[in-house]
């Protein structure tokens, strides 16, 4: 992947998306990048392991049926855990 970090963290491509997690997963300050996030309201990108579009962290949930055969891109996505000391305000933001 030759791509710099700006357009890695603030990328539509599901590739980028998905190494952003990844990288977050390493970091030691990801809880406070979320919360610093949510308290923003960052429009767009991923912050703290989590994607954020206008200005809400997108949650992934779990498809209803039968899985695909195939599976999606977006299911390949390192699914980060969000702090239980930041579960509350996601849900109330």
């Amino acid at each position: 992947m030759d791509a710099s970090l700006g357009e890695i963290f603030f990328s539509d491509e599901l590739q980028h998306i998905s190494r952003a997690k990844a990288i977050c997963t390493e970091c030691p300050v990801m809880a406070e990048c979320l919360e610093g996030a949510i308290a923003r309201r960052e429009p767009w990108g991923v912050w703290g392991g989590q994607l954020f579009r206008n200005g809400k962290v997108l949650t992934s949930k779990r498809r209803r049926g039968r899985p695909a055969k195939v599976p999606r891109p977006e299911d390949e996505f390192v699914q980060v855990p969000v702090p239980v000391h930041l579960r509350e305000r996601l849900r109330s933001a």
